[in-house]
């Protein structure tokens, strides 16, 4: 272990802490801070993906608990996600196009929470809800496994900003989702399991204490207009990144 090590251990905690306290996993801004500090791209997404389910984990539990979770939205997004994300794990855009676009799409959401609009009222049942869920699940799925991310920063802002569920349900909806796919995406790729860096124990157990202090806040501390603007702060990062590569 060295001050490189120690570096960027110091750093993903801090992604962990912005990230964990919305209910997301961190992958993107894990790759955006390893990338920083010069790790090969063949070991960048692998180890994001581990760190994903650390934090996913922890958020998960926390956020279940608390009874900041909606079962029925989860079960209706997620179910189609997981096909989705397989298939999105096989195709590979031109990053030239594809990044730009994600990019501006993320920083759109973010700059959604500070802009007028009349808000919506919550639209939880009917058959025309369910399908618009299923198929919502279905190209967030897609876009996690093009994107090699849990797919939460996609997740969280279009639920929010079509009123499915409150910010604090987002949160435990997200977390859950990130979890199940950031696990299927790592063992998806059984050769990645032998990328995995050897200071992992140490990376792994600072993203571990950052959720720790993330989820703290989320669950304990935040109302859901402090969730909105830690989300916003999230999505813009993460735009930025796609932005920048």
């Amino acid at each position: 272990m060295d001050d490189q090590d120690i570096a960027l251990a110091a750093a993903l905690l801090v992604g962990a802490i912005l990230y964990s306290s919305v209910g997301h996993g961190g992958a993107s801004a894990y790759i955006a801070i390893m990338s920083l500090f010069g790790m090969g791209a063949a070991d960048i997404k692998p180890t994001a993906l581990a760190l994903n389910i650390v934090v996913a984990s922890l958020a998960s539990y926390r956020y279940i608990r608390a009874g900041q979770f909606d079962a029925r939205l989860f079960a209706l997004v997620a179910l189609p996600a997981f096909p989705a994300a397989f298939l999105g794990g096989y195709i590979t855009l031109p990053s030239a196009v594809y990044n730009p676009v994600v990019g501006m799409i993320l920083i759109f959401a973010a700059l959604r929470f500070f802009m007028p609009l009349p808000q919506l009222h919550l639209q939880q049942n009917g058959w025309g809800i369910h399908a618009a869920k299923i198929c919502a699940g279905a190209l967030i799925g897609l876009l996690s496994g093009l994107t090699g991310t849990g797919g939460g920063i996609f997740l969280s802002p279009l639920v929010l900003m079509l009123a499915w569920t409150t910010p604090k349900q987002a949160s435990g909806v997200a977390a859950l989702f990130i979890l199940l796919n950031s696990a299927s995406g790592l063992l998806g790729n059984v050769s990645a399991l032998s990328r995995l860096p050897e200071n992992l124990p140490l990376l792994a157990a600072a993203v571990f204490i950052g959720a720790l202090v993330g989820t703290t806040l989320g669950v304990r501390y935040f109302n859901n207009r402090a969730v909105g603007f830690a989300l916003s702060a999230v999505l813009f990062v993460a735009g930025l990144k796609f932005l920048m590569t």
